[in-house]
């Protein structure tokens, strides 16, 4: 047994983790655990916020050394891997070859696994949609030693149920993923300085057909919402040397979260100062667009000993203005937040999964420290997406309500016939009762 925690470091207790290190073993590996009595669920880098990954006092398969790349067509850009391949490792093999991942999110050091089990969205999906929706073909591992073979046109309703599926129908040993080609790693990027949730909406529509990768900075803190819209596309010219990744490591766990009510107000100013100096357009590399916290290591660390949540919901967008202005005016009034406060639209398009979390709408997240009062902001924020027909992200969840979930995933009972009984996990037991 060893202590575990997600990314959000709410909790630390005691697991047992289960290396699988041989991806033929994996089914002897799960049927023989199940005969020892009790259900897991698979682990990979941890980047959940919440507890989808976590199983407190139970079994933890862990599938990061489930790490090779099995097929690559240099030609075609199709790539078979294991689950426990991390995106990162996907893009420096592929980028070079002229090659991408279609859809990254907001940091590339999550598994394969990971990206299916949470269909994933990037700074994109008004182009290419959910990581599911390049996905081909996986393999899912039963504990009842039970191998599905599912793809878009093999066994649909297999792959339908574990697209968003929080690694609740199986374990994902391997995937087959199309990429998509790209000139490289650099991008053509602009920063516009802006106020007021119209003015997002409209910059958001107007970069709809000519920007592949847009979303906003907002300031949670500010009377009136001002933010900075970011948008940036495939640069023309490739031609300028890529210079070495740089990233730090944040240090140690100060004895409090470094993100309270003193500091709030000035990182938030701070930001929108340094940033809004950008005007133009200009080259950037993609890593530090795309996944900017990535170069910081351990940032989950600065919000103390007591960890952190995140808030990441999505209303619809007809209610979409009126709904999130009153959050930030909420947020704003509990002098709580977050300095990387994260504001993007979805496209009006299906999401591949039963438990999917996409859908067409404007979509808000915030980082808030974990404090006793902040349970009070949570249902006030709540009760205002529920009202707008909207949903939050189980991905960066860890306190959601059971009735809340229900309403707002659907499709919920139909996933539930395609649950394994020996998969659970603290998020499953809270949402859906085992």
């Amino acid at each position: 047994m060893r202590r575990v925690s997600s990314w959000g470091r709410l909790s630390a207790e005691p697991h047992e983790v289960i290396e699988l290190i041989d991806r033929e073993a994996v089914t002897r590996e799960l049927t023989a655990d199940m005969a020892r009595g009790g259900p897991g669920i698979a682990y990979g880098m941890g980047r959940s916020y919440g507890d989808a990954c976590l199983n407190p006092q139970g079994r933890l398969w862990s599938t990061r050394r489930l790490d090779r790349f099995l097929e690559f067509d240099a030609g075609s850009g199709r790539l078979v891997c294991e689950c426990g391949v991390l995106l990162r490792d996907i893009q420096r093999l592929a980028v070079p070859r002229g090659w991408s991942l279609p859809v990254v999110p907001g940091t590339q050091l999550v598994t394969v696994g990971g990206a299916i089990a949470n269909d994933v969205h990037g700074k994109n999906h008004h182009v290419t949609g959910t990581f599911g929706d390049h996905v081909r073909a996986l393999e899912l591992v039963r504990t009842s030693g039970e191998i599905v073979r599912c793809g878009p046109a093999l066994r649909p309703e297999w792959f339908a149920a574990t697209l968003g599926g929080l690694g609740l129908t199986g374990l994902i040993t391997s995937a087959e993923l199309q990429l998509v080609p790209t000139r490289g790693p650099w991008l053509e990027a602009e920063t516009i300085a802006y106020s007021g949730l119209d003015a997002f909406l409209n910059l958001s529509d107007d970069s709809q057909d000519g920007w592949e990768h847009t979303v906003s900075w907002i300031d949670c803190t500010s009377d009136e919402p001002r933010g900075l819209f970011m948008r940036a596309r495939q640069a023309a010219d490739q031609t300028r040397p890529t210079p070495p990744a740089r990233t730090r490591t944040f240090p140690v766990t100060p004895p409090f979260s470094l993100v309270n009510r003193l500091t709030l107000k000035p990182l938030n100013a701070l930001y929108h100062a340094l940033n809004s100096r950008h005007r133009g357009p200009r080259l950037v590399l993609q890593e530090p667009f795309l996944y900017p916290l990535d170069a910081i290591l351990e940032w989950n660390r600065l919000y103390g000993p007591a960890g952190f949540y995140q808030y990441q919901s999505v209303v619809p967008r007809r209610e979409a203005a009126a709904a999130t202005d009153e959050m930030l005016q909420a947020i704003a009034r509990s002098g709580e937040g977050s300095v990387l406060a994260v504001l993007k639209t979805f496209g009006e398009r299906p999401a591949p999964g039963l438990l999917s979390f996409v859908q067409g709408g404007v979509t808000l997240a915030l980082d808030f420290r974990n404090r006793s009062r902040t349970a009070a902001l949570f249902e006030r924020l709540d009760a205002i997406v529920s009202a707008a027909g909207g949903r939050l992200y189980p991905a960066k969840d860890a306190r959601m309500s059971r009735t809340m979930f229900e309403r707002s995933y659907p499709r919920v009972a139909e996933f539930l016939h395609f649950r394994d009984p020996g998969m659970s996990s603290a998020m499953s037991r809270r949402l859906m009762g085992s």
